[in-house]
């Protein structure tokens, strides 16, 4: 049975780069009729936030990455916290020191400082010469009389080279005597996250390890782990991490101020940053950031647009191919086709997925995806009336690729507020409504649309060109004051359609209003 997992620790929100490894990892399970596991590793209660694990569950459920074994979920080889495990790894640790594949050590930081420095001075690698290594009981008792508390490390081998065929690298090959004998176990009891990562992959059976390359220098510790203990050594592929915008540093979700200094990403972040504040959802960096999945579930990007972008952050198809549906994606992925390299993440690249996928939803869908943001922005009511939903409904298909995402139905809000208080911008008011001559054009117009024999797109126009040829005057000085004057704004959709949406009765109440 083909079986991945995937771990993550609840220090925080879910990472875009988490995402992808996630992603990969579900893929490979769903193509090959396997089971994807997920596991939570929070063996470092220090760092670990409870809280933090809901998002993580929330992020990945709605990008549609489900497990079929985990939390909320259960599975024949629970528990799925590494928390709720510790007699498992206690007892690898007790069967690795009895063969002789694990030490206690009693150095104190202090003793293993010295020996650092003085390998530095001395230009050499550093490695512990384990002159606080205690094998039998009697030395045990010694070190401890002295008031030393004991880690557990392993003795790794100081000759001979591992060699790796890994899925996505190749052949890798680690020097046995560039690895340190690395600690296991605390002085507290506590096992470290690479011996339970051992001991869990091998309970859960877990067939093909995928994860980011970062993790590649831990695999040798792994590898003498997993053979010392008599478990059988699953398949590796490590994968490209997910660079900054441009770069080929490591995204982070800590380098928002760098990032901003991007035009794009900027971009993105205050466009995002307007829906947010307008449905009432905090815009901290920690809870609002383009590097975490909760951003793009709050702004209303669509989970397939995610999903269909981040599958091609090192992985193609061929030169050509872009856009694909989440059961394509299954049927055509594999690890042979992803890149060495680190794939760098594009927020403009995403956005036009999203708009991609976006644009090929029906009228009907769309206004279900946009209805929520009117409704937490308190524009229709909850839940709206069947009005309020034809409203939208014409907005979003008079708006057409305006709207790339659910949230950017509240850059049209002001179809949605009352006539009476509809806001104008200050620059766009002072601009077109207080220029020379302006208030008597628009109250001129104004009785031309009370007169008009109908209210449609055609006649608007007609009407306005007509206007125009009367007056002797080019259009942009009637058409951005009549703009300003029903929708508060200086740029929006098409003009004869924004009236046509209002209707006559609203657009005369919003010019009285302007006039005055």
């Amino acid at each position: 049975m083909f079986r991945t997992r995937f771990a993550p620790s609840p220090t925080g929100y879910l990472h875009i780069g988490g995402v992808r490894t996630a992603l990969f990892n579900w893929l490979l399970a769903r193509q090959q009729g396997g089971q994807f596991i997920l596991r939570i590793d929070d063996t470092d209660q220090q760092r670990n936030v409870h809280e933090a694990l809901q998002p993580i569950l929330d992020g990945l459920r709605w990008l549609g990455i489900d497990w079929d074994e985990g939390p909320d979920v259960g599975g024949p080889f629970g528990p799925y916290y590494q928390s709720q495990r510790s007699d498992r790894y206690k007892a690898a640790v007790e069967r690795l020191l009895a063969g002789g594949h694990a030490y206690y050590d009693y150095s104190t930081p202090e003793e293993l400082k010295a020996e650092r420095e003085a390998a530095e001075r001395e230009k050499r690698p550093f490695r512990y010469s384990r002159r606080f290594m205690a094998t039998t009981a009697a030395e045990r008792t010694a070190f401890e009389s002295q008031g030393r508390q004991a880690v557990v490390r392993l003795k790794m081998p100081t000759e001979g080279t591992l060699a790796l065929d890994d899925l996505v690298r190749g052949r890798v090959e680690f020097a046995w005597l560039s690895e340190q004998d690395h600690v296991i176990q605390r002085a507290d009891g506590t096992c470290l996250y690479h011996l339970a990562n051992v001991v869990d992959d091998y309970d859960f059976q877990i067939t093909h390890v995928v994860r980011a390359e970062e993790h590649l220098s831990n695999t040798p510790r792994q590898v003498f782990m997993l053979e010392a203990l008599g478990y059988p050594r699953p398949a590796y592929a490590h994968l490209p991490f997910v660079a900054e915008p441009g770069s080929r540093n490591k995204l982070s979700k800590r380098k928002l101020d760098k990032y901003l200094k991007n035009r794009d990403f900027a971009a993105l972040v205050e466009h995002a940053r307007m829906i947010a504040q307008k449905i009432g959802h905090p815009v901290d960096a920690d809870a609002f950031n383009p590097v975490i999945v909760d951003f793009y579930q709050t702004v209303g990007y669509l989970p397939d647009a995610i999903i269909n972008y981040m599958a091609l952050l090192g992985w193609s198809l061929d030169d050509k191919s872009e856009h694909f549906s989440r059961q394509e994606l299954i049927e055509k992925f594999s690890l042979a086709r992803v890149n060495k390299a680190p794939a760098s993440f594009d927020p403009q690249k995403l956005m036009a997925f999203e708009d991609w996928h976006f644009q090929q939803l029906p009228p009907t869908r769309k206004r279900e995806l946009a209805m929520p943001f009117l409704e937490k922005a308190g524009l229709v009511a909850s839940p709206p009336s069947d009005e309020e939903s034809l409203l939208a409904e014409k907005v979003i298909a008079a708006a057409g690729d305006r709207i790339k995402m659910a949230g950017d139905i509240l850059m049209f809000a002001y179809f949605f507020q009352p006539d009476e208080s509809l806001e104008f911008d200050d620059k766009a008011a002072k601009k077109y409504l207080q220029a020379e001559g302006a208030s008597q054009l628009l109250a001129k117009f104004r009785c031309r649309l009370a007169t008009a024999e109908s209210f449609d797109v055609t006649t608007l126009e007609e009407t306005m060109h007509d206007f125009v040829a009367a007056e002797t005057i080019k259009i942009g000085q009637i058409i951005h004051p009549v703009r300003v004057a029903v929708t508060g704004q200086s740029v929006g959709m098409g003009l004869f359609d924004t009236l046509a949406i209002l209707g006559r009765d609203r657009c005369l109440r919003r010019i009285d209003r302007a006039l005055t």
